[in-house]
Protein backbone atom coordinates (compact mmCIF):
# COMPACT_ATOMS: atom_id res chain seq x y z
CA UNK A 1 0.00 0.00 0.00
CA UNK A 2 1.01 3.61 -0.49
CA UNK A 3 2.24 5.05 2.80
CA UNK A 4 4.05 8.34 3.19
CA UNK A 5 7.57 8.15 4.51
CA UNK A 6 8.38 9.65 7.86
CA UNK A 7 11.62 10.30 9.75
CA UNK A 8 13.02 7.56 11.99
CA UNK A 9 11.31 7.14 15.37
CA UNK A 10 12.90 8.50 18.48
CA UNK A 11 13.37 6.03 21.33
CA UNK A 12 10.30 5.92 23.56
CA UNK A 13 10.60 7.19 27.10
CA UNK A 14 8.30 7.08 30.08
CA UNK A 15 6.02 10.02 30.71
CA UNK A 16 7.70 10.92 34.00
CA UNK A 17 11.19 10.50 32.56
CA UNK A 18 12.85 13.59 31.06
CA UNK A 19 13.71 13.44 27.40
CA UNK A 20 17.23 14.06 26.22
CA UNK A 21 17.32 16.92 23.79
CA UNK A 22 20.39 17.26 21.59
CA UNK A 23 21.15 20.83 20.68
CA UNK A 24 23.98 19.81 18.31
CA UNK A 25 21.93 17.72 15.86
CA UNK A 26 20.32 19.99 13.24
CA UNK A 27 16.85 19.27 11.87
CA UNK A 28 16.69 17.25 8.63
CA UNK A 29 16.82 19.20 5.38
CA UNK A 30 15.44 18.45 1.93
CA UNK A 31 18.99 18.45 0.49
CA UNK A 32 19.99 15.56 2.78
CA UNK A 33 18.26 13.17 0.37
CA UNK A 34 20.68 14.04 -2.49
CA UNK A 35 23.49 11.49 -3.27
CA UNK A 36 26.03 14.29 -3.89
CA UNK A 37 26.68 17.57 -2.15
CA UNK A 38 24.17 20.25 -3.03
CA UNK A 39 26.60 22.50 -4.93
CA UNK A 40 27.79 19.60 -7.19
CA UNK A 41 24.23 18.46 -7.87
CA UNK A 42 23.20 22.00 -8.77
CA UNK A 43 26.16 22.42 -11.14
CA UNK A 44 25.40 19.13 -12.92
CA UNK A 45 21.74 19.95 -13.51
CA UNK A 46 22.47 23.54 -14.58
CA UNK A 47 25.02 22.26 -17.13
CA UNK A 48 22.65 19.51 -18.30
CA UNK A 49 19.72 21.91 -18.74
CA UNK A 50 21.57 24.45 -20.87
CA UNK A 51 23.49 21.77 -22.85
CA UNK A 52 20.41 19.82 -23.94
CA UNK A 53 18.53 23.05 -24.59
CA UNK A 54 21.31 24.20 -26.93
CA UNK A 55 21.48 20.75 -28.58
CA UNK A 56 17.70 20.64 -29.23
CA UNK A 57 17.61 24.18 -30.60
CA UNK A 58 20.51 23.36 -32.93
CA UNK A 59 18.83 20.14 -34.14
CA UNK A 60 15.45 21.87 -34.71
CA UNK A 61 17.13 24.65 -36.71
CA UNK A 62 18.73 22.06 -39.00
CA UNK A 63 15.35 20.34 -39.46
CA UNK A 64 13.71 23.60 -40.41
CA UNK A 65 16.41 24.32 -42.98
CA UNK A 66 16.10 20.78 -44.48
CA UNK A 67 12.29 20.84 -44.32
CA UNK A 68 12.28 17.82 -41.97
CA UNK A 69 9.15 17.51 -39.76
CA UNK A 70 9.89 18.41 -36.14
CA UNK A 71 7.88 15.49 -34.76
CA UNK A 72 10.29 13.04 -36.35
CA UNK A 73 12.82 12.54 -33.59
CA UNK A 74 15.81 10.28 -33.12
CA UNK A 75 16.78 8.33 -30.03
CA UNK A 76 19.33 10.98 -29.03
CA UNK A 77 16.72 13.72 -29.35
CA UNK A 78 14.31 11.73 -27.13
CA UNK A 79 17.04 11.39 -24.51
CA UNK A 80 17.75 15.12 -24.76
CA UNK A 81 14.08 16.00 -24.27
CA UNK A 82 13.85 13.72 -21.21
CA UNK A 83 17.02 15.27 -19.79
CA UNK A 84 15.67 18.76 -20.37
CA UNK A 85 12.42 17.95 -18.54
CA UNK A 86 14.25 16.23 -15.67
CA UNK A 87 16.70 19.10 -15.18
CA UNK A 88 13.86 21.62 -15.36
CA UNK A 89 11.94 19.74 -12.67
CA UNK A 90 15.00 19.64 -10.45
CA UNK A 91 15.79 23.32 -10.90
CA UNK A 92 12.17 24.23 -10.20
CA UNK A 93 12.36 22.23 -6.98
CA UNK A 94 15.71 23.78 -6.12
CA UNK A 95 14.45 27.34 -6.45
CA UNK A 96 11.45 26.34 -4.36
CA UNK A 97 13.64 24.64 -1.74
CA UNK A 98 12.15 26.68 1.12
CA UNK A 99 8.70 25.43 0.15
CA UNK A 100 9.98 21.88 -0.13
CA UNK A 101 11.67 22.17 3.27
CA UNK A 102 8.50 23.47 4.95
CA UNK A 103 6.42 20.79 3.24
CA UNK A 104 8.72 18.00 4.43
CA UNK A 105 8.79 19.45 7.95
CA UNK A 106 5.00 19.65 8.03
CA UNK A 107 4.69 16.18 6.58
CA UNK A 108 7.00 14.76 9.23
CA UNK A 109 4.77 16.17 11.96
CA UNK A 110 1.58 14.88 10.33
CA UNK A 111 2.95 11.54 9.10
CA UNK A 112 0.55 8.65 9.04
CA UNK A 113 1.13 5.79 11.39
CA UNK A 114 -0.71 2.54 11.84
CA UNK A 115 0.05 2.70 15.55
CA UNK A 116 -2.21 5.42 17.08
CA UNK A 117 -0.19 5.60 20.26
CA UNK A 118 3.03 6.39 18.39
CA UNK A 119 1.21 9.00 16.29
CA UNK A 120 -0.16 10.78 19.34
CA UNK A 121 3.17 10.68 21.08
CA UNK A 122 4.93 12.36 18.14
CA UNK A 123 2.43 15.22 17.93
CA UNK A 124 3.59 18.32 19.85
CA UNK A 125 1.22 19.73 22.47
CA UNK A 126 -0.83 22.81 21.40
CA UNK A 127 0.58 26.18 22.40
CA UNK A 128 -1.87 28.14 24.59
CA UNK A 129 -2.82 31.63 23.39
CA UNK A 130 -1.47 34.31 25.73
CA UNK A 131 -3.97 36.69 27.32
CA UNK A 132 -3.28 40.33 26.58
CA UNK A 133 -4.57 41.70 29.88
CA UNK A 134 -5.07 39.74 33.05
CA UNK A 135 -8.63 40.30 34.33
CA UNK A 136 -8.99 42.03 37.64
CA UNK A 137 -10.67 40.09 40.46
CA UNK A 138 -14.44 40.46 40.48
CA UNK A 139 -15.78 41.90 43.71
CA UNK A 140 -19.42 41.09 44.32
CA UNK A 141 -21.74 43.58 45.99
CA UNK A 142 -24.76 41.31 46.41
CA UNK A 143 -26.17 41.13 49.90
CA UNK A 144 -29.12 38.72 49.70
CA UNK A 145 -29.75 35.20 48.47
CA UNK A 146 -32.67 36.48 46.38
CA UNK A 147 -30.38 38.84 44.45
CA UNK A 148 -27.99 35.95 43.83
CA UNK A 149 -30.79 33.88 42.31
CA UNK A 150 -31.85 36.76 40.06
CA UNK A 151 -28.27 37.22 38.86
CA UNK A 152 -28.09 33.52 37.94
CA UNK A 153 -31.37 33.86 36.04
CA UNK A 154 -30.00 36.84 34.10
CA UNK A 155 -26.79 34.98 33.32
CA UNK A 156 -28.59 31.88 32.00
CA UNK A 157 -31.02 34.05 30.01
CA UNK A 158 -34.25 33.16 31.78
CA UNK A 159 -34.71 36.80 32.83
CA UNK A 160 -33.89 39.46 30.20
CA UNK A 161 -31.50 42.12 31.44
CA UNK A 162 -33.63 44.94 30.04
CA UNK A 163 -36.67 43.88 32.11
CA UNK A 164 -35.05 44.12 35.55
CA UNK A 165 -36.44 47.58 36.35
CA UNK A 166 -40.03 46.56 35.62
CA UNK A 167 -39.73 43.22 37.46
CA UNK A 168 -37.99 44.55 40.57
CA UNK A 169 -39.53 48.02 40.81
CA UNK A 170 -36.19 49.33 42.09
CA UNK A 171 -33.92 50.98 39.50
CA UNK A 172 -30.78 51.00 41.61
CA UNK A 173 -31.18 47.34 42.58
CA UNK A 174 -31.75 46.51 38.91
CA UNK A 175 -28.51 48.30 38.00
CA UNK A 176 -26.64 46.40 40.73
CA UNK A 177 -27.92 43.00 39.57
CA UNK A 178 -27.29 43.82 35.89
CA UNK A 179 -23.77 44.92 36.78
CA UNK A 180 -23.05 41.70 38.67
CA UNK A 181 -24.43 39.56 35.83
CA UNK A 182 -22.31 41.44 33.31
CA UNK A 183 -19.16 40.81 35.35
CA UNK A 184 -19.86 37.09 35.51
CA UNK A 185 -20.66 36.75 31.82
CA UNK A 186 -17.61 38.69 30.63
CA UNK A 187 -15.24 37.66 33.39
CA UNK A 188 -14.19 41.30 33.70
CA UNK A 189 -14.48 43.50 36.76
CA UNK A 190 -16.30 46.85 36.75
CA UNK A 191 -14.48 47.96 39.89
CA UNK A 192 -13.86 51.68 39.47
CA UNK A 193 -17.10 52.40 37.65
CA UNK A 194 -19.22 53.99 40.41
CA UNK A 195 -22.73 52.74 41.14
CA UNK A 196 -23.77 54.57 44.30
CA UNK A 197 -24.65 58.23 44.40
CA UNK A 198 -26.81 58.37 41.27
CA UNK A 199 -30.56 58.66 40.82
CA UNK A 200 -31.37 55.81 38.43
CA UNK A 201 -35.06 56.63 38.55
CA UNK A 202 -34.32 59.86 36.68
CA UNK A 203 -32.93 58.09 33.61
CA UNK A 204 -35.57 55.36 33.37
CA UNK A 205 -37.35 55.61 30.03
CA UNK A 206 -35.68 58.93 29.27
CA UNK A 207 -31.90 59.04 29.10
CA UNK A 208 -30.25 55.63 29.30
CA UNK A 209 -31.33 52.00 29.10
CA UNK A 210 -29.84 49.09 31.06
CA UNK A 211 -27.49 51.19 33.26
CA UNK A 212 -24.66 49.55 35.22
CA UNK A 213 -23.14 52.71 36.70
CA UNK A 214 -22.14 56.19 35.64
CA UNK A 215 -19.00 57.92 34.38
CA UNK A 216 -17.50 60.79 36.32
CA UNK A 217 -16.43 63.78 34.23
CA UNK A 218 -14.91 66.78 36.00
CA UNK A 219 -16.63 70.11 35.49
CA UNK A 220 -14.54 73.27 35.36
CA UNK A 221 -15.68 76.88 35.32
CA UNK A 222 -14.55 79.46 32.78
CA UNK A 223 -15.35 83.10 33.23
CA UNK A 224 -16.84 85.38 34.04
CA UNK A 225 -17.92 85.75 30.42
CA UNK A 226 -19.20 89.27 29.89
CA UNK A 227 -21.85 88.89 27.18
CA UNK A 228 -24.52 91.44 26.27
CA UNK A 229 -23.93 93.25 29.54
CA UNK A 230 -24.33 90.19 31.78
CA UNK A 231 -21.72 87.99 33.43
CA UNK A 232 -21.85 84.20 33.12
CA UNK A 233 -19.76 81.50 34.80
CA UNK A 234 -19.59 78.83 32.10
CA UNK A 235 -19.54 75.15 33.23
CA UNK A 236 -17.40 72.89 31.02
CA UNK A 237 -17.32 69.09 31.46
CA UNK A 238 -14.11 67.80 29.95
CA UNK A 239 -11.11 65.52 30.47
CA UNK A 240 -8.84 67.55 28.20
CA UNK A 241 -6.27 69.51 30.12
CA UNK A 242 -5.77 73.20 29.26
CA UNK A 243 -9.22 73.59 27.68
CA UNK A 244 -10.90 75.31 30.62
CA UNK A 245 -7.80 77.38 31.38
CA UNK A 246 -7.56 78.52 27.76
CA UNK A 247 -11.25 79.45 27.56
CA UNK A 248 -10.94 81.25 30.88
CA UNK A 249 -8.10 83.36 29.48
CA UNK A 250 -10.25 84.27 26.49
CA UNK A 251 -13.07 85.30 28.85
CA UNK A 252 -10.62 87.54 30.72
CA UNK A 253 -9.53 89.22 27.49
CA UNK A 254 -13.15 89.83 26.47
CA UNK A 255 -14.11 91.10 29.94
CA UNK A 256 -11.19 93.49 30.14
CA UNK A 257 -12.04 94.88 26.70
CA UNK A 258 -15.66 95.64 27.60
CA UNK A 259 -17.43 92.38 26.79
CA UNK A 260 -18.93 90.66 23.75
CA UNK A 261 -22.18 91.20 21.90
CA UNK A 262 -24.35 88.42 20.42
CA UNK A 263 -27.19 88.40 17.91
CA UNK A 264 -29.67 85.60 17.33
CA UNK A 265 -30.21 85.29 13.56
CA UNK A 266 -32.61 82.33 13.34
CA UNK A 267 -34.37 79.87 15.63
CA UNK A 268 -35.88 76.80 14.03
CA UNK A 269 -35.47 73.03 14.33
CA UNK A 270 -35.85 70.91 11.19
CA UNK A 271 -37.03 67.47 10.18
CA UNK A 272 -37.13 66.22 6.58
CA UNK A 273 -39.08 63.08 5.65
CA UNK A 274 -38.62 61.37 2.29
CA UNK A 275 -41.68 60.29 0.25
CA UNK A 276 -41.94 58.47 -3.07
CA UNK A 277 -44.36 58.56 -5.99
CA UNK A 278 -44.74 56.45 -9.10
CA UNK A 279 -43.48 59.29 -11.32
CA UNK A 280 -41.31 62.38 -10.96
CA UNK A 281 -44.17 64.49 -12.31
CA UNK A 282 -46.41 63.39 -9.47
CA UNK A 283 -43.66 64.11 -6.91
CA UNK A 284 -43.20 67.60 -8.37
CA UNK A 285 -46.92 68.27 -7.95
CA UNK A 286 -46.58 67.74 -4.19
CA UNK A 287 -43.50 69.98 -4.18
CA UNK A 288 -45.45 72.82 -5.80
CA UNK A 289 -48.35 72.27 -3.40
CA UNK A 290 -46.13 72.43 -0.29
CA UNK A 291 -44.22 75.50 -1.44
CA UNK A 292 -47.34 77.42 -2.49
CA UNK A 293 -47.84 80.32 0.01
CA UNK A 294 -51.59 79.90 -0.28
CA UNK A 295 -51.37 76.45 1.34
CA UNK A 296 -48.99 77.36 4.16
CA UNK A 297 -51.61 78.49 6.69
CA UNK A 298 -53.51 75.22 6.37
CA UNK A 299 -50.35 73.15 6.74
CA UNK A 300 -49.27 75.26 9.74
CA UNK A 301 -52.55 74.60 11.56
CA UNK A 302 -52.13 70.86 11.04
CA UNK A 303 -48.47 70.95 12.09
CA UNK A 304 -48.96 73.11 15.19
CA UNK A 305 -51.48 70.68 16.68
CA UNK A 306 -48.57 68.53 17.83
CA UNK A 307 -47.56 70.93 20.62
CA UNK A 308 -48.49 74.27 22.18
CA UNK A 309 -44.91 75.43 21.51
CA UNK A 310 -44.40 74.11 17.97
CA UNK A 311 -44.88 76.76 15.30
CA UNK A 312 -44.22 75.92 11.66
CA UNK A 313 -41.96 78.51 10.00
CA UNK A 314 -41.30 77.26 6.47
CA UNK A 315 -41.18 74.22 4.19
CA UNK A 316 -38.44 73.63 1.63
CA UNK A 317 -38.47 70.72 -0.81
CA UNK A 318 -35.80 68.99 -2.87
CA UNK A 319 -36.57 66.51 -5.64
CA UNK A 320 -34.47 63.48 -6.61
CA UNK A 321 -36.27 61.73 -9.44
CA UNK A 322 -39.59 60.51 -8.12
CA UNK A 323 -38.42 60.94 -4.51
CA UNK A 324 -39.30 64.12 -2.64
CA UNK A 325 -37.45 65.38 0.45
CA UNK A 326 -39.51 67.81 2.54
CA UNK A 327 -37.63 69.97 5.07
CA UNK A 328 -39.97 71.31 7.77
CA UNK A 329 -38.64 74.09 10.01
CA UNK A 330 -40.38 75.18 13.21
CA UNK A 331 -39.78 76.94 16.50
CA UNK A 332 -39.80 74.63 19.55
CA UNK A 333 -39.83 76.83 22.64
CA UNK A 334 -37.18 75.96 25.21
CA UNK A 335 -36.87 72.35 24.06
CA UNK A 336 -34.24 71.25 21.57
CA UNK A 337 -37.31 70.06 19.68
CA UNK A 338 -36.52 66.93 17.70
CA UNK A 339 -39.49 64.98 19.05
CA UNK A 340 -41.75 68.02 18.75
CA UNK A 341 -40.99 68.62 15.10
CA UNK A 342 -41.25 64.91 14.29
CA UNK A 343 -44.79 64.82 15.70
CA UNK A 344 -45.77 67.84 13.61
CA UNK A 345 -44.32 66.27 10.47
CA UNK A 346 -46.29 63.10 11.13
CA UNK A 347 -49.50 65.14 11.36
CA UNK A 348 -48.83 66.83 8.03
CA UNK A 349 -48.00 63.56 6.26
CA UNK A 350 -51.26 62.03 7.44
CA UNK A 351 -53.12 65.13 6.25
CA UNK A 352 -51.49 64.96 2.80
CA UNK A 353 -52.54 61.34 2.29
CA UNK A 354 -56.10 62.47 1.51
CA UNK A 355 -55.02 64.61 -1.47
CA UNK A 356 -52.04 62.44 -2.41
CA UNK A 357 -53.13 58.84 -1.71
CA UNK A 358 -50.37 57.49 -3.94
CA UNK A 359 -47.71 59.04 -1.70
CA UNK A 360 -45.47 56.39 -0.11
CA UNK A 361 -43.75 57.60 3.07
CA UNK A 362 -40.30 55.98 3.01
CA UNK A 363 -38.99 57.49 6.24
CA UNK A 364 -39.79 60.22 8.75
CA UNK A 365 -36.18 61.35 8.29
CA UNK A 366 -34.49 61.42 4.91
CA UNK A 367 -31.23 63.10 6.08
CA UNK A 368 -32.17 66.41 4.45
CA UNK A 369 -32.70 67.69 8.03
CA UNK A 370 -29.73 67.07 8.68
CA UNK A 371 -29.19 65.71 12.20
CA UNK A 372 -25.82 64.69 13.71
CA UNK A 373 -24.02 64.82 10.37
CA UNK A 374 -21.95 67.55 8.70
CA UNK A 375 -24.17 68.96 5.94
CA UNK A 376 -24.09 72.03 3.74
CA UNK A 377 -27.83 72.59 4.27
CA UNK A 378 -27.21 73.30 7.97
CA UNK A 379 -24.20 75.48 7.16
CA UNK A 380 -26.23 77.56 4.70
CA UNK A 381 -29.84 77.43 5.94
CA UNK A 382 -29.13 76.93 9.64
CA UNK A 383 -30.64 74.48 12.12
CA UNK A 384 -31.58 75.15 15.72
CA UNK A 385 -30.22 78.54 16.75
CA UNK A 386 -28.11 80.63 14.38
CA UNK A 387 -25.91 83.04 16.35
CA UNK A 388 -23.17 85.57 15.62
CA UNK A 389 -21.01 86.83 18.48
CA UNK A 390 -18.38 89.58 18.31
CA UNK A 391 -15.99 91.58 20.45
CA UNK A 392 -13.33 94.25 20.05
CA UNK A 393 -10.17 93.36 21.97
CA UNK A 394 -8.00 96.34 22.83
CA UNK A 395 -4.37 96.43 21.76
CA UNK A 396 -2.98 96.46 25.30
CA UNK A 397 -5.14 93.43 26.21
CA UNK A 398 -3.84 91.51 23.20
CA UNK A 399 -0.29 92.21 24.33
CA UNK A 400 -0.63 91.74 28.11
CA UNK A 401 -3.28 89.02 28.41
CA UNK A 402 -2.96 87.13 25.12
CA UNK A 403 0.83 87.69 24.79
CA UNK A 404 0.75 88.37 21.03
CA UNK A 405 -0.05 91.13 18.54
CA UNK A 406 -3.10 92.11 16.50
CA UNK A 407 -1.24 91.70 13.20
CA UNK A 408 -0.08 88.19 14.12
CA UNK A 409 -3.62 87.11 15.03
CA UNK A 410 -5.14 88.51 11.82
CA UNK A 411 -2.51 86.82 9.65
CA UNK A 412 -2.79 83.48 11.48
CA UNK A 413 -6.57 83.49 11.26
CA UNK A 414 -6.46 84.11 7.52
CA UNK A 415 -3.89 81.39 6.82
CA UNK A 416 -5.18 78.82 9.33
CA UNK A 417 -8.93 79.17 9.83
CA UNK A 418 -9.79 80.46 6.37
CA UNK A 419 -7.16 79.37 3.82
CA UNK A 420 -6.07 76.20 5.59
CA UNK A 421 -9.63 75.01 6.13
CA UNK A 422 -10.46 75.80 2.50
CA UNK A 423 -7.50 73.72 1.31
CA UNK A 424 -8.70 70.89 3.55
CA UNK A 425 -12.17 71.11 2.02
CA UNK A 426 -13.75 71.85 5.39
CA UNK A 427 -17.52 72.03 5.72
CA UNK A 428 -18.36 74.55 8.42
CA UNK A 429 -14.95 74.03 10.00
CA UNK A 430 -13.41 77.47 9.50
CA UNK A 431 -12.32 77.73 13.12
CA UNK A 432 -9.60 76.59 15.50
CA UNK A 433 -11.46 74.36 17.96
CA UNK A 434 -15.11 75.34 18.33
CA UNK A 435 -16.06 71.68 18.87
CA UNK A 436 -13.99 71.61 22.06
CA UNK A 437 -16.03 74.28 23.80
CA UNK A 438 -19.37 73.13 22.37
CA UNK A 439 -18.83 69.54 23.52
CA UNK A 440 -17.74 70.55 27.02
CA UNK A 441 -20.77 72.80 27.57
CA UNK A 442 -23.13 70.25 26.01
CA UNK A 443 -22.02 67.48 28.35
CA UNK A 444 -22.21 69.77 31.38
CA UNK A 445 -25.72 71.03 30.58
CA UNK A 446 -27.33 67.77 29.42
CA UNK A 447 -27.45 68.40 25.68
CA UNK A 448 -27.11 65.65 23.07
CA UNK A 449 -23.31 65.34 22.62
CA UNK A 450 -23.74 63.85 19.13
CA UNK A 451 -25.26 67.12 17.93
CA UNK A 452 -21.84 68.65 18.47
CA UNK A 453 -21.27 67.69 14.81
CA UNK A 454 -23.45 70.40 13.29
CA UNK A 455 -23.51 72.65 16.35
CA UNK A 456 -19.74 73.19 15.97
CA UNK A 457 -20.13 74.65 12.48
CA UNK A 458 -18.37 77.95 12.92
CA UNK A 459 -16.41 80.54 10.98
CA UNK A 460 -13.99 82.69 12.99
CA UNK A 461 -13.15 86.13 11.61
CA UNK A 462 -10.41 88.49 12.81
CA UNK A 463 -9.39 91.92 11.51
CA UNK A 464 -7.66 95.01 12.75
CA UNK A 465 -9.79 98.03 13.57
CA UNK A 466 -9.10 101.55 14.82
CA UNK A 467 -6.16 101.93 12.41
CA UNK A 468 -5.08 98.37 13.09
CA UNK A 469 -4.49 98.90 16.80
CA UNK A 470 -7.42 96.85 18.13
CA UNK A 471 -8.74 93.45 17.13
CA UNK A 472 -12.28 92.76 15.96
CA UNK A 473 -13.05 89.05 16.43
CA UNK A 474 -16.30 87.24 15.69
CA UNK A 475 -17.74 83.73 15.44
CA UNK A 476 -20.74 82.89 13.28
CA UNK A 477 -22.47 79.62 14.21
CA UNK A 478 -25.55 78.77 12.09
CA UNK A 479 -26.70 75.57 13.76
CA UNK A 480 -26.43 75.52 17.56
CA UNK A 481 -28.90 72.86 18.77
CA UNK A 482 -29.68 73.29 22.47
CA UNK A 483 -32.59 73.05 24.87
CA UNK A 484 -33.22 73.72 28.53
CA UNK A 485 -36.02 71.17 29.03
CA UNK A 486 -36.26 67.47 28.24
CA UNK A 487 -33.62 64.80 27.85
CA UNK A 488 -30.52 65.07 29.99
CA UNK A 489 -31.31 68.61 31.11
CA UNK A 490 -33.55 67.18 33.84
CA UNK A 491 -30.77 65.21 35.56
CA UNK A 492 -29.52 66.68 38.83
CA UNK A 493 -25.94 67.53 37.80
CA UNK A 494 -26.89 68.94 34.43
CA UNK A 495 -29.79 70.86 35.92
CA UNK A 496 -27.39 72.45 38.40
CA UNK A 497 -25.13 73.64 35.57
CA UNK A 498 -28.12 75.14 33.75
CA UNK A 499 -29.16 76.83 36.97
CA UNK A 500 -25.66 78.31 37.29
CA UNK A 501 -26.18 79.97 33.90
CA UNK A 502 -29.70 81.11 34.82
CA UNK A 503 -31.38 79.12 32.05
CA UNK A 504 -32.80 76.15 33.93
CA UNK A 505 -36.12 74.81 32.68
CA UNK A 506 -38.67 76.59 30.52
CA UNK A 507 -39.21 80.32 30.60
CA UNK A 508 -42.77 81.13 31.69
CA UNK A 509 -42.62 84.79 30.67
CA UNK A 510 -41.15 84.25 27.20
CA UNK A 511 -41.18 80.64 25.95
CA UNK A 512 -37.94 79.82 24.18
CA UNK A 513 -35.88 82.61 25.71
CA UNK A 514 -33.88 80.28 27.98
CA UNK A 515 -32.75 78.04 25.12
CA UNK A 516 -31.92 81.06 22.97
CA UNK A 517 -29.86 82.54 25.79
CA UNK A 518 -28.02 79.25 26.22
CA UNK A 519 -27.16 79.28 22.50
CA UNK A 520 -25.67 82.76 22.77
CA UNK A 521 -23.63 81.69 25.82
CA UNK A 522 -22.28 78.77 23.79
CA UNK A 523 -21.29 81.16 20.99
CA UNK A 524 -19.70 83.61 23.45
CA UNK A 525 -17.70 80.81 25.05
CA UNK A 526 -16.56 79.63 21.61
CA UNK A 527 -15.45 83.21 20.92
CA UNK A 528 -13.33 83.15 24.08
CA UNK A 529 -11.87 79.74 23.25
CA UNK A 530 -11.01 80.75 19.69
CA UNK A 531 -9.36 83.96 20.86
CA UNK A 532 -7.18 82.21 23.43
CA UNK A 533 -6.08 79.25 21.31
CA UNK A 534 -5.25 81.40 18.30
CA UNK A 535 -3.19 83.66 20.57
CA UNK A 536 -1.32 80.67 22.00
CA UNK A 537 -0.47 79.46 18.49
CA UNK A 538 0.58 82.91 17.33
CA UNK A 539 2.81 83.35 20.39
CA UNK A 540 4.23 79.82 20.19
CA UNK A 541 2.78 78.86 23.57
CA UNK A 542 0.59 75.94 22.50
CA UNK A 543 3.03 73.11 23.19
CA UNK A 544 4.28 74.51 26.48
CA UNK A 545 0.78 75.10 27.83
CA UNK A 546 -0.32 71.56 26.98
CA UNK A 547 2.81 70.14 28.57
CA UNK A 548 1.91 72.09 31.69
CA UNK A 549 -1.82 71.36 31.91
CA UNK A 550 -2.35 68.23 29.81
CA UNK A 551 0.42 65.96 31.09
CA UNK A 552 0.55 64.12 34.39
CA UNK A 553 3.50 62.51 36.16
CA UNK A 554 1.18 60.59 38.47
CA UNK A 555 1.47 56.78 38.39
CA UNK A 556 -2.04 55.90 37.25
CA UNK A 557 -1.44 52.18 37.83
CA UNK A 558 -1.09 52.79 41.55
CA UNK A 559 -3.87 55.37 41.54
CA UNK A 560 -6.45 53.00 40.07
CA UNK A 561 -5.45 50.16 42.35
Amino acid sequence: MDVRRRPPKLPRVAENEPRAVSSSSPPPKASDALPLPLYLTNAIFFTLFFSVAYYLLHRWRDKIRSSTPLHVVTLSEIAAIVSLIASFIYLLGFFGIDFVQSFISRASNDAWDLDDEDSNAARPPPTPMPKLVAPEPIITALSTVEDEEIVKSVVDGSIPSYSLESKLGDCKRAALIRREALQRVTGRSLQGLPLDGFDYESVLGQCCEMPVGYVQIPVGIAGPLLLDGFEYSVPMATTEGCLVASTNRGCKAIYTSGGAVSTLLRDGMTRAPVVRFSTAKRASELKFFLEDPNNFDTLAVVFNRSSRFARLQNIRCSLAGKNLYIRFCCSTGDAMGMNMVSKGVQNVLEFLQSDFPDMDVIGISGNFCSDKKPAAVNWIEGRGKSVVCEAIIKEEVVKKVLKTSVASLVELNMLKNLTGSAIAGALGGFNAHAANIVSAIYIATGQDPAQNVESSHCITMMEGVNDGKDLHVSVTMPSIEVGTVGGGTQLASQSACLNLLGVKGASKESPGSNSRLLATIVAGSVLAGELSLMSAIAAGQLVNSHLKYNRSSRDMTKATS
